[in-house]
């Protein structure tokens, strides 16, 4: 059973692409205001795959021109947090439980994180009350050179009730 973000990817998927990702890319920097702050921009969503993008932009530079290592874990934990956020049940609250970032190479550019999720995953979080899932995430720069190694480790949990 498809959830409420699933649903709404799937309706966007009529629209013409270059909108399509402007639609989710604005939504989710409404949602998630660090991520609006930092541009992190929505490349592709759906059940098989999550793909963010990040742009060497100044406001998320370091002292040396490249991308900050705060941003460079962002774009790696928004497509870790959407690819899980497509299949968690609506009653369900997603949770980053951990990140282990190695930062390997100087980037040059901007950062493309791609994440995926396996069939026994997924079965894991629609069945399961709570639970947690390490989440596969390659993170490529304008050279197609991968440098920031990422290990992602999500949780869910029912969600509390507001009353």
């Amino acid at each position: 059973m498809k959830n409420q973000l699933a649903k709404i990817v799937d309706k966007l998927q009529k629209k013409p692409r270059w909108l399509r990702y402007r639609l989710l890319s604005f939504a989710l920097g409404k949602t998630v205001k660090f991520v609006g702050t930092a541009g992190v921009k929505c490349v592709e969503l759906s059940q098989q795959k999550s793909v963010f993008r990040i742009e060497n932009k100044k406001k998320v530079r370091n002292h040396i021109g490249t991308l900050h290592a705060a941003a460079s874990a962002l774009v790696a934990e928004t497509a870790t947090g959407m690819a899980l956020g497509m299949h968690i049940p609506d009653d369900k609250v997603p949770v980053i439980k951990s990140m282990q970032v190695d930062y390997v190479k100087r980037t040059t550019g901007g950062l493309t994180a791609v994440a995926q999720l396996t069939e026994e995953q997924i079965s894991q979080i629609h069945e399961l009350d709570k639970g947690t899932v390490e989440i596969a995430c390659v993170v490529l720069d304008d050279n197609q050179v991968e440098p920031v190694l990422c290990k992602m480790v999500w949780a869910w949990t029912p969600r509390r009730s507001t009353k």
